[in-house]
């Protein structure tokens, strides 16, 4: 998945500078360049999502945390992850219904010159936000079985990385 975001978001830079250069130059720009970016940058955004929490590069400060006593920095993790997951899980949850809708009605994003079907998106926000909150789980259980002496994990700790 994350390939595929990292492709995909590629692909929108040349999309971009085309539009630019066509723009700029002759005066005609790449039509449907507003509908593909803002399409794109859910989905490079959503595929991501993934690996960033199971290689510990999500936002992680430890402004506070570090003051405490091994034990309250792992409850204070534990509860961050479980909040994670819970966030993740009821944005999956709200997001099944708008994604069959988005199948069934044949949805589409633009006018015009170029019309994006919104279902290949909204199942990637499922499917992204479902694995993020497994994820989450799979950390959580990963840190409770983890011996207290362990450091918090985050970007601090690259040899933490999964991948």
């Amino acid at each position: 998945m994350l390939a595929v975001a990292a492709i995909l978001a590629f692909l929108i830079c040349f999309l971009v500078c085309a539009d630019v250069i066509g723009r700029v130059v002759f005066n005609s720009p790449v039509k449907g360049t507003p509908e593909m970016v803002s399409f794109s940058i859910v989905v490079i955004c959503f595929l991501q999502a993934p690996f960033a929490i199971r290689s510990g590069g999500m936002i992680f400060v430890d402004a506070v945390t570090s003051r405490l006593p091994p034990l309250g920095q792992r409850i204070l993790e534990i509860l961050g992850y479980l909040l994670g997951l819970t966030f993740f899980a009821i944005v999956c949850w709200g997001s099944i219904d708008p994604s069959i809708h988005a199948w069934t009605s044949n949805e589409f994003e633009g006018e015009g010159a170029l019309r994006v079907p919104v279902w290949p998106a909204r199942f990637i926000i499922v499917l992204g936000t479902f694995l993020a909150g497994f994820n989450y789980l799979l950390v959580v259980i990963e840190r409770i079985r983890a011996p207290l002496s362990e450091p918090l994990r985050g970007p601090g700790n690259p040899d933490e990385m999964v991948g």
